[in-house]
C-alpha cells in the first residue's frame, strides 16, 4: 500500500510543541504546576493512571498491538521502525540532562506518588516519548484519506503523558518534551516503514515471524513480571490473553500453507 508523504506542517509540529512548551521544560512554573496537576488527578483511581502508563511501556505496546500482526502488519512495522529513534532520543536526553524528578524536589507529603518513588533522570519522560512515537508512527502509516478518524491515538498518548504527572514521576516539562520527541520519532518511523519491501508484510515472512516471537516473549513477561505498577497486573493478564489469541491466529496463517505455497 502506498503511504503518502508527510506534509511539512506535520514535520514542524514537534518543533512548535517544543518551542511553546519552553516555559515548562525551563521550569518557570514549577513546582506549582506539577502540584496542581498531580492534585487534580488524585481523586481518580490509581489503576486508570497506571494503566495509561502501560501504553508507554514497550512490553505493553507489543501486547496492545498484537492484533495488528494479523489485521495490519504495516502498522506494527511502523512503530517498530520508530522505536530505535525513540530509544536514541530518550537515552540522549536522560544522559545529557540529569534533572531531578518531582519527588527529589517537592515535599512528598504534598503530592500523590503511585508505585516506586523515583528521584533522578527526569528529562524527557520515556513513557510519554514511547506513547507518542507509537501513536504518530501508526497514524502516519495509515492511508491519508480518513486518517483523521484515528486522531484518538494522540488522545491516548496524551493520557499516557498525563499519567506520568498523576503518578508523581515527571514534571509537565518532561512530558511536553517527550511528546515532541515522540512525534518526531513516530514520523521518522512511518517514513522508514514506507521504504520497506512488501514481502515483510506477509505472514510467511520470517521477519514478521520474528516480531511474533517477540510478542511470545511479551506474553511471558506479562504473566511473570510486574510492569511498573502492581495495579497493572489485572490489565497485564488481560493483554496476555489478547496477545495469545492474536499470535494463535497469526501462526496459523503463517505456517498452515497449501501445497501451492499460498497461505491457507
Amino acid at each position: 500500500m502506498h503511504i503518502a508523504p508527510i506534509a511539512l506542517r506535520w514535520w514542524l509540529a514537534p518543533l512548535v510543541l517544543f518551542a511553546i512548551s519552553a516555559p515548562l521544560w525551563l521550569h518557570r512554573f514549577e513546582p506549582a504546576m506539577f502540584l496542581a496537576i498531580n492534585a487534580a488527578c488524585a481523586p481518580i483511581a490509581a489503576p486508570l493512571w497506571t494503566g495509561l502508563s502501560l501504553f508507554g511501556n514497550a512490553w505493553g505496546v507489543l501486547a496492545v498491538t498484537a492484533p495488528l500482526l494479523v489485521r495490519a502488519p504495516r502498522l506494527v512495522w511502523a512503530w517498530l521502525c520508530a522505536a530505535p529513534f525513540a530509544i536514541v532520543f530518550s537515552r540522549l536526553g536522560k544522559g545529557l540532562i540529569e534533572s531531578p524528578r518531582p519527588a527529589a524536589v517537592v515535599d512528598n507529603t504534598q503530592m500523590r506518588i503511585i508505585g516506586e518513588t523515583l528521584h533522578n533522570v527526569s528529562m524527557p519522560s520515556g513513557h510519554t516519548l514511547t506513547a507518542f512515537a507509537v501513536a504518530s508512527a501508526i497514524y502516519f502509516a495509515l492511508p491519508e484519506k480518513g486518517r483523521w478518524r484515528h486522531s484518538w491515538l494522540f488522545v491516548l498518548a496524551a493520557g499516557a503523558g498525563l499519567s506520568r504527572i498523576a503518578v508523581g514521576a515527571h514534571w509537565p516539562g518532561d512530558v511536553a518534551v517527550g511528546a515532541s520527541l515522540g512525534l518526531l520519532a513516530g514520523m521518522l518511523g512511518a517514513r522508514l516503514m514506507a521504504r520497506m519491501d512488501a514481502k515483510h508484510l506477509q505472514p510467511t515472512a520470517w521477519s514478521l515471524r520474528l516480531v511474533a516471537l517477540s510478542m511470545v516473549a511479551t506474553v511471558y513477561t506479562l504473566l511473570t513480571e510486574t510492569l511498573d505498577f502492581d495495579e497493572n497486573l489485572p490489565l497485564q493478564y488481560l493483554l496476555a490473553v489478547v496477545a495469545t489469541g492474536s499470535l494463535f491466529v497469526f501462526f496459523r496463517q503463517s505456517f498452515m500453507v497449501k501445497s501451492t505455497g499460498e497461505p491457507s
